[in-house]
């Protein structure tokens, strides 16, 4: 019977399927849907947006948007250079990494921490458009879109407590677009000092993770947690406007050292115009030469003031830079109102002797303009520039046959002493005006008991300054220049520059990594030092200054008396002969 009972089941089985294809077939056949159409054939001209939306969903930029351009060039170029690069990209990481690793290593308590293997793959990114700017500033700005869905393999081995844990990134995928400025331009090659990189979106960031050959990604709501913890950590880093710089030349290489120092006073206004409805206006001035700006006091209330204010400015090439002259109305609340402004041009002006200026304000530099024909005040100015003086630390000797016949010297060089026989000694500076240039380089080698994120904080006379920080850094590069306009030479000053880490750790948030006093006097001697220096209260922490001097004042002598006698005669009071 049970044999017979399964002949009937396959017997069953097959008539049914053969039924149900017979039906089936039927149905396809008389029951076809009446809004079933043939296809129109059209040309691509004739789409609409949405249509070619629905046809190519992702469309090139470049056929987006007409600013975006096409740059095939660059992917053949990029797939020529991949395994180049990728091997340099990789060493790159593997530098950059070590810091964390060391630092993480002793935090956690860790045996062992390296890459097991460390490559990007054989697959180069492609640039689906790229957009360039144009600017009046010296600097190029072009904004880049780039599509990766690459093939890395990155395996790091963690080895803690006798474990060893291996952890592998594989299947990468970045979606960016990103604004590379290149600035400021250089007469050195590449022809740009630096390069900054920001984010213009949110990127997209997509890879697995094996951890003991197990995928982790494949964890329900992980896959999206992880996707956009990093999104925001990676935008909150480098979405625009903050930025990742990349120091392509040392800024002391190629920045145009000052030619000279400019004193300016700023006397007095009158008949400035009111910007306030309530009372009057309370201006100050904004002097500007290049690079390098001044701010007078406020004076409140007065469309009249007198300032009677020297500030000193240095002037790195007279022959181009001008005096750009602002008078503002300062406001409590919101920006502050223009009143007017005027130009100087450098070239104009007779060194070494003060001129006096009186000029009408206006409202922009445009000659053509009507509205500069309004009045908006007069300024009064007092203006002098000053050479830096070339020291020489060789002078001719005095000799008799540079003497004429009566017997005096006809060398009027205010260098050369007519009794250097018996006067002897080393150049220094005479009381008088400078530039003091300090410049930040680099340090190495750089501890934190609990985070190293270094800036350089700079004390002189009173006055603080300081660089920028750099997250996570023990050998960081600022390559930041401070510059002090001084009335006397520093001869007994001290340059205190201490490294500190500030931190969002509210147990820790501020550390000091090392400290360094420098004398100031072997600067004004040797007019330039660029030393490395042992920071204190440092184990192996060494930073990298450069100081220079730059004087306004005459170079002398100073004298040394090997025989008293030579004043009985020939000198007055004061020491003059």
């Amino acid at each position: 019977m049970a044999v017979i009972g399964t002949i009937f089941t396959i017997c069953g089985v097959g008539v049914g399927v053969v039924l149900g294809l017979v039906a089936g077939f039927v149905m396809f056949i008389y029951f076809e849907p009446d809004d079933v159409k043939d296809p129109r054939v059209r040309s691509v001209l004739e789409l609409d947006k949405q249509a070619l939306e629905n046809l190519l969903p992702e469309i090139p930029l470049w056929v987006k948007n007409p600013d975006q351009e096409k740059v095939d060039w660059l992917n053949t170029f990029l797939d020529e250079m991949w395994p180049y690069l990728n091997k340099a990209v990789c060493k790159t990481i593997r530098s950059t990494a070590e810091p964390y690793i060391t630092t993480y290593k002793s935090q956690y308590k860790l045996d062992s921490v390296e890459f097991l293997s460390l490559t990007l793959g054989t697959l180069p990114p492609t640039f689906v458009g790229m957009k360039v700017y144009e600017t009046a500033d010296d600097e190029m700005i072009f904004e880049v879109s780039i599509k990766w869905a690459g093939n890395p393999n990155i395996k790091l081995g963690v080895k803690a407590y006798g474990l060893k844990v291996t952890a592998q990134i594989v299947d990468f995928q970045l979606f960016l677009t990103a604004r590379i400025t290149m600035k400021p331009f250089v007469d050195v090659f590449p022809c740009f000092s630096n390069i900054h990189v920001s984010l213009m979106e949110k990127p997209h960031v997509d890879f697995g993770l094996k951890l003991l050959n197990a995928d982790l990604m494949a964890i329900p709501g992980l896959h999206h947690f992880v996707q956009d913890y990093v999104k925001q950590m990676v935008a909150s880093m480098y979405l625009w406007p903050k930025t990742y710089d990349i120091p392509i030349l040392d800024t002391a290489l190629h920045k145009k050292e000052p030619q000279g120092m400019l004193s300016v006073t700023v006397v007095k206004a009158h008949h400035l115009k009111n910007k306030d409805l309530l009372g009057k206006s309370d201006p100050y001035v904004m002097l500007r030469v290049g690079d390098s700006t001044r701010q007078t006091k406020t004076i409140m209330n007065n469309l009249n003031p007198e300032w009677n204010e020297t500030l000193n400015i240095p002037v790195d090439d007279p022959d181009t830079e001008s005096l750009d002259i602002t008078v503002y109305d300062w406001d409590k609340v919101g920006s502050h109102d223009k009143l007017g402004i005027q130009v100087i041009q450098l070239k104009d002006l007779v060194p070494e002797q003060q001129q006096t200026f009186s000029l009408n304000l206006v409202k922009n530099l445009d000659p053509n303009d009507s509205s500069n024909q309004k009045n908006r005040g007069q300024i009064t100015l007092e203006l002098n520039y000053k050479p830096f003086k070339l020291e020489h630390h060789d002078l001719p000797e005095h000799h008799d046959s540079d003497d004429n016949e009566d017997g005096e010297s006809t060398d009027t060089s205010p260098l050369v002493s007519k009794v250097p026989s018996k006067l002897t000694g080393p150049l220094v500076v005479p009381p008088g005006g400078g530039l003091l240039v300090v410049i930040i380089h680099y340090a190495e080698d750089l501890e934190g008991k609990h985070h190293t994120n270094p800036y350089v904080k700079i004390t002189f006379r009173g006055e603080q300054r300081r660089t920028k920080a750099i997250k996570k850094s023990r050998d960081p590069r600022w390559d930041e220049e401070f510059e002090y306009t001084l009335e006397d030479p520093p001869h007994n000053d001290r340059l205190l520059l201490e490294v500190c880490s500030k931190s969002k750790n509210l147990i820790h948030s501020r550390e000091t990594l090392g400290r360094v006093e420098i004398d100031l006097s072997d600067v004004v001697r040797n007019k330039r030092l660029n030393e490395k220096y042992q920071l204190w209260d440092s184990k192996s922490g060494k930073i990298q200054v450069e100081l220079q001097w730059r004087s306004t004042g005459t170079v002398s002598r100073h004298f040394t008396i090997q025989d008293p006698s030579i004043f009985t005669q020939g000198y007055n009071n004061s020491g003059i002969y």
